[in-house]
Order: C-alpha cells, then structure tokens, then sequence
C-alpha cells in the first residue's frame, strides 16, 4: 500500500507504470477529490510536456492530443470538487481533523478567497498546491454560479495545463539533455509553487 502511495507521488513513476490514463486520473484527483491534495500536479503536468517531445512512445500523444485531453481532466477534477463542496455543505468546517485532512486546508482556501474573490482563486488555485483542490470545494460551499464557476475553471485549467506543459514541450527543443535533471527542476517547482502557501501560514500566525 505504501509503496503505491509512494508512486503517486512520483511524477516519473506515473507516467512510467500507468501511462496516460494514470497521468489523467491523478489530474482528475487533484483537483476534485478531498484526499488529492498531495498529488504532484505540476511536476506532472510539466514532465507530461516534456516526455510528449522527448520520448512520444511513453504517452503516445500528440501535443495537442495530450494538452486536451489533461484540460478536460482538470475542468472534471474541479466540478467534481464544486458538486462535493454543494452537496456536503459547511458540515465541511465541522469536520474533524484526520489523517489526510486538516481544517487549516481549508482555512488556507478561504484566506485567497477572501483577498482575490471567488473568480481569480479559482484561477490562481491552479498553480497553489492545496488550495487547487480545495479551491472547487469552497467554490460549492458558498454556492458560487455554476455558470460563473464553470467559466473560472476552464480558465484556470487552460492557464494551468497549456502554461505547463508548454514551458515542458519547449524547453526540450532548446536543451535535449534536460531529463536528466528531472530531479533538480521538481524541487525548484515545489519551492517556487510553496512559496505563496508558506506566507499564508506565516501571516495566520502573525495575526
């Protein structure tokens, strides 16, 4: 069991034991399940893009093929989220802490609606670790528009997909040898992406 967990953890070992169909369910599950919250949605996203260029026999997609097909995974991961967030109601912040939930995920959450409003969170959550999954959630709480969600989460899905995996598509074509330092640009993406999370907290317990 723990050693699965491990390898969806593992950006590499996603997409070498599970292929695409993997890579397109752990997108779907972060952004839409409760428990999804520790995928590694970037450094995925950003390997898909570029394994799409480097080795093409490992997804067997094209570009465009496999930008659509995680954008479509995105914009189902967030409106199962939505539909759980309206369905459960604010019983969420009554829930207890576990194991793989904790209340400050939520409070987290609520601190960018809060400063940017409903419509941009659900943009720049796409790029937050944590509050991308809990971000759809919050959105059914409060019972956004779905038309307006809808919108929002197409938005943030296409900024968030075609951003990555671009930046990934491309940067082969400029340093072909750029697999081979997999492991350095995963750690600088999970400081980069940890950074806005980091000041939350820290300013949550200055106040």
């Amino acid at each position: 069991m723990w050693e699965f967990l491990k390898q969806l953890t593992d950006p590499n070992s996603i997409i070498q034991y599970g292929g695409l169909w993997l890579l397109l369910f752990v997108i779907f599950a972060e952004t839409g399940l409760l428990v999804g919250f520790f995928l590694p949605g970037d450094n995925l996203i950003l390997l898909a893009g570029i394994l799409c260029k480097a080795k093409p026999e490992l997804l067997q997609v094209n570009y465009l093929e496999l930008v659509s097909l995680m954008t479509l995974a995105a914009v189902l991961g967030n409106a199962a989220g939505y539909w759980f967030g309206r369905t459960v109601g604010e019983k969420l912040y009554a829930r207890k802490d576990s194991l793989i939930f904790k209340q400050k995920q939520i409070e987290i959450t609520k601190t960018y609606y809060d400063k940017y409003g409903g419509n941009l969170t659900l943009v720049l959550a796409r790029f937050l670790p944590v509050v991308r999954t809990f971000a759809p959630i919050i959105a059914g709480v409060i019972k956004i528009d779905v038309w307006k969600f809808m919108f929002f989460n197409v938005l943030g899905a296409l900024a968030w997909i075609i951003g990555l995996t671009s930046i990934g598509y491309f940067l082969v074509q400029f340093f072909p040898q750029i697999t081979d330092y997999m492991g350095y640009i995963f750690i600088f993406l999970i400081i980069l992406t940890a950074i806005p999370i980091l000041r939350v907290i820290l300013k949550k317990k200055e106040d």
